[in-house]
């Protein structure tokens, strides 16, 4: 038989006959490599570990360990999962579908009612039966015409075949059931041992909104069952985290699709946090020399124009309100332009430099519904904002300042796991970016410049800067793994040109002075849902809704020294409130715990005769008895120190 030459990755080479299998080639190697090997990337190209080798080639077999073995792994649940699905709905059609870091997912549509949660338990038995019966799945290649007829009642599948450019296309199939696109499955059912299917949710078909709903399967699988379990334990505290369930339990905040997707409604407890966050960071915006100021949200959409953001933010702003006689208002997607007009409003001086500018900024976002998430993705958004009006040889002074507020912030919420990326324009994209190379390249230079000379280090990414210039990004990773963009320090000296904003210099000249954009922790929805997740809800007592949860042991006796020291608490800034429901006492001591109120205080004769209380801080399962004045001190001290011991 011919043969043919395979190069393994230390660069070796060996004969082999054509036709060879990468599970051939495994065992020719070791014994142990052929029982781990799952697949094969053939000139870096994954397939079967049963695909035939008909040339030359570079050959790199891959074991159930590798990562590049979950890709293959996974791609085989979403086999079986489509295996079973189709055995027990036979009409049922089946969308996109996709193995991928985080799991795997089946998008479906069945026509009477679409597939629940509560079916997952059973689907996962019928694919353990499919497992256990062990037929094999074959690879062929199918000619496109004949996979066409396949699924001609499948209007999914067949527009997903239809796109196909090749004449022929490589199919997997189990009895009766066929599926493509996926590059290499396991060779046989038994191989898939540690999986498991986890919830379903609406996607639209391709991601448009303007297309029919489908229902996605969501599910993971590994290589073996330790890292399986490793990830649902990951998966359940996220699930613990999420700040959406929690918002719900601790009865933060709704949003109801009913009366507005998108749009946040702030219960008492939540909105308690909202306004302590609101005014923490007013109040170090106005020492760190900010002036506060209110701007409308409707603003006339030629201002947008001007700014840019009508050209490049369209898609994503709400359609303008024709006002009659030509005027057209616009729910605004961003607060720059209103604190432009705010400084054009007077003529400026160079003595007045820097002229910093802040506000809680309601604005506006056109998301797409299937884009909406809790209070990380919303239509209606109040962003931390601000804008700095300085003198060009002000830049690096101020931008060292904001950032500066920033880590200040950004220690007394105790937040430390993040990394600076300094965001630039990408030269090549002159559709997207203000187009003046020398104003990028000097104010690139300058963020860069202002960074060295502060030591910290960065990371450089081309094409993450705005459209206007280019900024530093503050990355954090979310106590979900997820990392978003926190906070952020912009330049820009494209809006200062095209609103023509000037100042009288000491020459007593007109100049121009340069912008700087700013948010130091993004909008109030983001932040908050930040928070949430980060502390599971567990607030620190600084932010928490109820600081102190008062229970007398019996109203008729203890409750008027109960209500005495609630005023006396009150008097001192503190947020408590009393417990007198007609319970248990274990209960409302436990529903306290629940709630994850910081200070649970019992109060009966003992506590009254001694003047004390017996208090029990959250997450603990033991009361101390303190003295009252002490206690009520430690707790303004708690408030005072942003709940950090020591600081």
């Amino acid at each position: 038989m011919a043969q043919i030459k395979l190069e393994f990755p230390d660069g070796s080479l060996r004969e082999f006959d054509k036709q060879v299998t990468p599970l051939a080639v495994a065992g020719s190697l070791s014994n142990s490599l052929k029982k781990a090997a799952v697949a094969a990337k053939i000139n870096g190209v994954l397939v079967d570990i049963l695909r035939p080798i008909n040339q030359d080639a570079k050959i790199e077999i891959i074991k159930n360990q590798d990562a590049a073995a979950l890709e293959v792994v996974r791609n085989t649940a979403i086999f079986l999962l489509g295996v079973a699905v189709k055995q027990k709905y036979p009409a049922i059609h089946f969308g996109e579908k996709q193995a991928n870091d985080d799991g795997f997912y089946l998008d479906t549509d069945k026509p009477e009612s679409q597939i629940s949660v509560d079916e997952l338990p059973e689907l996962q038995k019928d694919i353990a039966a499919l497992i256990k019966a062990n037929q094999p799945i074959e690879r062929k290649m199918v000619a496109k015409a004949d996979l066409q007829q396949e699924f001609q009642n499948d209007p999914y599948k067949l527009a997903l075949v239809n796109a196909y450019d090749s004449v022929q296309i490589p199919v997997y199939q189990m009895g009766d059931y066929v599926d493509f696109g996926e590059p290499a499955l396991l060779p046989k059912a038994s191989d898939l041992k540690h999986y498991q299917l986890l919830s379903v949710a609406g996607a639209y078909w391709q991601g448009k909104s303007s297309n029919p709903m489908l229902q996605r399967i969501y599910g993971t699988a590994f290589a073996n069952e330790a890292d399986l379990q490793a990830d649902l334990k990951r998966r359940e505290e996220i699930k613990e985290r999420d700040h959406r369930t929690l918002g719900r339990d601790l009865d933060l905040f709704f949003v109801d699709p009913k009366v507005g997707a998108g749009l946040a409604y702030w219960m008492p407890k939540g909105a308690t946090i909202r306004r302590t966050l609101e005014r923490y960071i007013i109040d170090k915006e106005v020492a760190a020399g900010y002036q506060h100021v209110y701007t409308p949200v409707l603003m006339n959409v030629n201002a947008y124009k001007t700014s840019g953001h009508w050209d490049h933010y369209r898609d994503d702003m709400f359609p303008p309100m024709d006002m009659g006689e030509g005027e057209l208002l616009e729910l605004r997607p961003m607060n720059c332009p209103s604190h432009i007009q705010i400084y054009k409003h007077h003529i400026r001086s160079y003595r007045e430099l820097p002229i910093r500018i802040a506000e809680l900024g309601m604005m506006h976002r056109y998301e797409k519904s299937g884009a909406l998430s809790g209070l990380q993705r919303v239509r209606e958004m109040t962003l931390n904002d601000g804008h700095t009006f300085v003198a060009l040889d002000q830049i690096q002074d101020e931008f060292k300042k904001v950032l500066q507020l920033m880590l200040d912030v950004y220690h007394d919420f105790n937040i430390t796991n993040y990394s600076f990326r300094l965001s630039y324009r990408d030269p090549a994209n002159t559709e997207k970016y203000f187009d003046d190379d020398q104003m990028w390249d000097q104010s690139q230079g300058m963020l860069k410049a202002a960074m060295d000379e502060l030591g910290l280090d960065y990371y450089e990414a081309e094409g993450e800067a705005a459209f206007y210039g280019p900024k530093l990004d503050v990355q954090t990773k979310t106590a979900l793994g997820n990392e978003e963009t926190l906070s952020t320090i912009q330049l820009d000296f494209m809006q200062p040109e095209r609103f023509q904003l000037t100042y009288v210099g000491e020459d007593g000249k007109e100049h121009r002075p340069v912008m700087i954009h700013r948010g130091i922790v993004s909008t109030m929805e983001r932040f908050i849902a930040y928070l949430i997740e980060m502390y599971k809800g567990a607030f620190p007592t600084w932010l928490a809704p109820i600081q102190v949860n008062l229970i007398p042991v019996k109203n008729e006796v203890h409750y008027e020294y109960t209500k005495k020291l609630q005023d006396d608490m009150r008097k001192q800034g503190l947020r408590v409130e009393i417990d007198d429901r007609d319970d248990k006492m274990s209960y409302k001591i436990r529903e306290s715990q629940t709630q994850k109120i910081p200070y649970t205080v019992v109060i009966g004769d003992q506590e009254i005769n001694n003047a004390s209380v017996s208090v029990r801080r959250y997450g603990e399962s033991d009361s101390t008895e303190e003295d009252i004045s002490m206690f009520i001190d430690s707790v303004v001290a708690d408030v005072k120190n942003y709940s950090r011991s020591g600081k």
